[in-house]
């Protein structure tokens, strides 16, 4: 049964302040006061530590422009910046499966979709997190999956590289822990320039075919904006502090098996 949700396109959005929307979202998603949300942003150059971060995975230079922030999801570090498509779904598991590692496939599954759609053939590789892209010598990361999860309410998500510089992921970062991985970008592989503006409708789409949705997208006039609009008395309506508990589950990805 396909089922309503909100679809949110924002602009540029530091990371605190995105962080901070999708908390209010998913206590108002918890309490059924709006539905599924799925909110697409860039973030401006940040480098977020999940969890399982481990000492010595940053090595970022004196004097980079980039702000460090510790986060509740899973995974290891891993480096957003201008030129990267953010999704943050904000679902109610309960709606679909309430199964962990069903919806970190899901998740896969839009990526694959959402770049197929743009010409680009990915792919999972067992024992690795986030989806691949293979051929030539070495198979290169196009995107990352992190999320946390709190009475079935999920948040975080994925980061999917479109036109951006890739060198903070190995110089700056371990990015997600992979010592000797090489990272790309959707630009690179379709040796042409691609704008974030070109990718977000092809990430509404497969998010409406994976995950069975009607999205409807709610205006975001004033920038990363929110605020004021009319939903924002439906946020603020039922404060209920969901917040992580001893249920939460904070995974980068578990990878799907065949």
């Amino acid at each position: 049964m396909t089922r309503g949700a909100y679809l949110l396109k924002l602009e540029r959005v530091p990371y605190l302040e995105a962080w901070d929307l999708q908390r209010s979202l998913a206590a108002a998603v918890s309490q059924g006061a709006v539905p599924d949300t799925v909110m697409l942003l860039e973030h401006p150059p940040v480098i977020t530590l999940g969890r399982r971060t481990e000492e010595g995975e940053l090595h970022v230079p004196e004097g980079a422009e980039v702000e460090i922030v510790e986060t509740d999801r899973g995974g290891k570090s891993t480096y957003h910046g201008p030129g990267q498509l953010v999704c943050y779904p904000i679902f109610d598991l309960t709606r679909h499966g309430q199964d962990v590692k069903r919806y970190c496939r899901d998740l896969e599954e839009a990526l694959i979709r959402t770049l197929a759609a743009v010409g680009v053939e990915a792919t999972r590789i067992e024992g690795l997190t986030g989806i691949w892209v293979e051929g030539g010598p070495m198979p290169r990361k196009v995107a990352s999956i992190g999320v946390h999860i709190t009475k079935w309410v999920t948040t975080h998500g994925y980061a999917l590289n479109v036109d951006l510089d890739t060198a903070p992921f190995t110089e700056w970062i371990t990015a997600c822990g992979l010592a000797d991985a090489s990272f790309t970008t959707i630009a690179k592989e379709l040796a042409r320039p691609v704008t974030v503006e070109e990718v977000r409708p092809h990430a509404a789409a497969a998010f409406e075919e994976v995950f069975d949705l009607n999205l409807e997208e709610l205006p975001a006039d004033e920038g990363a904006g929110l605020w004021p609009q009319p939903i924002h008395e439906q946020l603020t309506a039922k404060p209920t502090g969901a917040t992580s508990s001893g249920k939460a589950q904070g995974i980068e990805q578990v990878p799907a098996t065949p």
